[in-house]
């Protein structure tokens, strides 16, 4: 048989999963999102295919410093409508910059994909993270492609 005629898919063993570090200082919200949800789902590399997971692992560290639009507010409000209790009202981006940075990305993936992709994501507010056994190549975002086209090629 013609090998030119073979198509090359996945299997769900063919484990080729990288990690990665992405800086968050000086990062916009959604620029970061597009490019995490891509890389969570493996859309960067050549042999993707929709139906199998081939996505890779991602590390973002210092998300205390990322840029967020100020125009667009996220409150939490506790205690609505309680009797005898104080309405407390929470900017989101002041206190929690890990459930920001979790919202947008999770609103860029699908709802099936959301709960398996979001273990692969670790989030860290300082520079310090748990996962320097897993050898994880750091990524500029802007110049996102050719990072991980060197990545790939030399693992």
């Amino acid at each position: 048989m013609n090998s030119l005629n073979k198509t090359f898919l996945p299997t769900e063993n063919y484990k080729n999963r990288s990690w990665f570090v992405i800086n968050c200082k000086g990062q916009t919200l959604g620029r970061l999102a597009t490019v995490v949800s891509a890389l969570l789902k493996g859309k960067i590399k050549p042999h993707y295919h929709p139906s199998i997971d081939i996505g890779d692992s991602i590390i973002l560290i210092n998300a205390d410093s990322i840029i967020i639009n100020e125009n667009s507010k996220h409150y939490l409000i506790y205690n609505p409508g309680r009797p005898g209790h104080s309405l407390k009202i929470k900017d989101v981006a002041d206190c929690l910059p890990k459930l920001t940075i979790e919202r947008a990305i999770k609103g860029m993936l699908s709802t099936t994909e959301t709960k398996r992709l979001m273990r692969r994501l670790n989030i860290y507010t300082d520079n310090n993270h748990p996962h320097q056994a897993q050898n994880p190549v750091p990524i500029n975002i802007a110049n996102l492609y050719s990072d991980i086209q060197s990545s790939i090629k030399n693992p």
